[in-house]
């Protein structure tokens, strides 16, 4: 066995597959209806590498460049099912064939792609940042005089919602799916941590909960938020606190990133206990795998993994 190492290489299920984003490569790999194992490969931008190096801004960034990377792989994996009953497209294989050799013309424009992304965010945003602001507002009638009040409400309010919407979310048959290979996702990336061949065997060994997820980074927005809107104050214009908050916000994305990737890195054990909390929601948002699912992460893997063992290290 190798020594072990932490890898910056991250990922997303998908709808029957799974992505992952390397230091010059991102892959999509989707197990078509026949068995097949398809893979999507593209060249990561290193025009952008040097936001990167840049602390706070750098986490913006990676938030919203996972966005677009993710709506594009979903888009991906979703040509090959039909979303709304579950069940396989019969494709023509000549069809397939062509489509591989240029592009697709029915794809989304790009300037479509950033709008549904923008969409995602101004949802997002509304559903867990600004109700729970609205409905701290009518709870609390005198906020100015009650400012911990107001916050503490506040906080509960937007932790139930999001708790709330993931437990929601994950009843739901087509998710628990897209769960289970997010668990494979993990898994395989933990055997390659631990510097073990990838194969099925190996990566059945690993946990599912994995310290840096997409899952913790959003419970870490929600919580850095909690502790930054605390420190704004309250205002008796209901709409001067929304506006402050999503002025902030990219500001708390940026410092939950710096947060995750420290706890990420240590071995301290008391800084390392940081990532229990993402770890816990993770029993939501991740299955444990089949063999089939595991092959689908470990080809997307292998495809990111690059010549240079140390491009890669977090």
């Amino acid at each position: 066995m190798s020594e072990k190492k932490i890898t910056s290489i991250g990922g997303q299920a998908v709808i029957e597959g799974v992505m992952m984003r390397g230091p010059h490569k991102i892959a999509i790999a989707v197990r078509k209806p026949d068995g097949e194992i398809i893979i999507d490969e593209k060249e990561v931008n290193q025009k952008t590498k040097w936001i990167t190096k840049v602390p706070i801004i750098r986490g913006v960034w990676a938030f919203f460049s996972s966005m677009v990377t993710g709506v594009k792989a979903l888009m991906f994996s979703a040509k090959f099912y039909d979303i709304d009953d579950g069940t396989a497209l019969e494709e023509n294989k000549e069809e397939e064939k062509k489509e591989e050799n240029k592009k697709d013309e029915n794809s989304m424009p790009e300037w479509a792609l950033y709008l549904s992304v923008l969409f995602s965010l101004l949802i997002s945003v509304a559903l867990f940042f600004v109700l729970p602001n609205f409905i701290t507002n009518f709870v609390v009638s005198d906020k100015t005089q009650h400012p911990v009040l107001y916050n503490f409400i506040e906080s509960v309010i937007k932790l139930v919602i999001f708790g709330g919407y993931m437990v929601l979310v994950s009843q739901m048959k087509d998710i628990q799916r897209v769960f289970e290979y997010h668990g494979a996702e993990h898994k395989s990336i933990f055997c390659y941590e631990n510097g073990e061949e990838l194969t099925v065997e190996n990566v059945k060994k690993y946990t599912r909960f994995h310290p840096r997820c997409g899952t913790s980074f959003l419970l870490f927005v929600v919580i850095i938020s909690i502790l930054v809107f605390s420190l704004l104050g309250v205002y008796e214009n209901m709409f001067v606190n929304i506006g402050l908050r999503l002025l902030f916000l990219p500001i708390v994305a940026g410092l939950s990133y710096e947060v995750i990737k420290f706890a990420g890195r240590s071995t301290n054990k008391c800084i390392t206990w940081l990532n229990e909390p993402g770890k816990w929601l993770q029993r939501i948002t991740t299955r444990e795998p089949d063999d089939s699912q595991i092959e689908v992460a470990i080809a997307s893997l292998k495809a990111v993994i690059p010549e240079n063992s140390e491009d890669d290290k977090w």
